[in-house]
């Protein structure tokens, strides 16, 4: 199966448009004020304008209420909506009900014990994306480029789709792969010149990096 990626954490048309014409699936847009990758709903509405139906936007978010994720997918146009807090699976479910589209559920990973917690969230998400969890004190719960021991995922049987996200670069994308199998990677900070400053030629090695596996 080919690899395909998410570009995450878009915020400007150059990058959205290196990301489009290198091949990426799917584009994230992140909404959380923290993050250095924020994009209010206009700038949004802006940017998901110019994204090809092929290609899924995702919208990122963090422990929302039900009128900012409504907000967030209709200037997005959103295909998806990427949890990426502390949502229980009770809510994921809601977040399904009330959106109707997507929901991918950000699990984040140090232990094989937290692999399987994820299996709480079958039947509410569409997918899960295992990402590094991020150290004691961090304001972000993800796009810090750091990564987990990718061995805790070779050979384990999924209860659902998945992606792979954290410490992905065009360098070590190769080794991600073989090790866990993913078929859908997600990357942000690997992309970037600095933190929410997007590369447009790394958006272009990352890509042709990707296609090749």
């Amino acid at each position: 199966m080919p690899v395909q990626a998410k570009i995450c954490g878009l915020s400007t048309p150059d990058t959205l448009e290196a990301a489009i014409l290198h091949g990426a699936s799917h584009v994230g847009f992140v909404h959380f004020p923290k993050s250095p990758r924020h994009l209010g709903f206009e700038a949004l509405a802006g940017l998901a304008q110019h994204v090809p139906d092929r290609i899924g936007r995702v919208g990122v978010i963090v422990d929302a209420d039900d009128e900012m994720i409504t907000a967030m997918v209709q200037a997005g146009r959103l295909t998806a909506i990427q949890l990426h807090g502390k949502e229980t699976a009770e809510r994921v479910a809601e977040v399904k009900r009330l959106t109707g589209i997507e929901v991918w559920k950000a699990v984040a990973v140090r232990t094989g014990a937290d692999l399987r917690e994820a299996a709480r969230f079958v039947g509410a998400a569409d997918l899960l994306l295992y990402d590094a969890k991020p150290p004691e004190g961090a304001d972000l719960p993800g796009g810090l480029g750091i990564s987990f021991d990718w061995e805790l995922l070779r050979g384990v049987r999924h209860a659902l789709p998945w992606a792979l996200s954290g410490g992905l670069d065009a360098d070590s994308v190769a080794q991600a792969v073989a090790i866990t199998g993913a078929t859908l990677l997600d990357i942000s900070s690997g992309v970037e010149s600095t933190p929410g400053v997007k590369n447009v030629d790394k958006i272009a090695q990352f890509l042709k990096a990707t296609s090749l596996l």
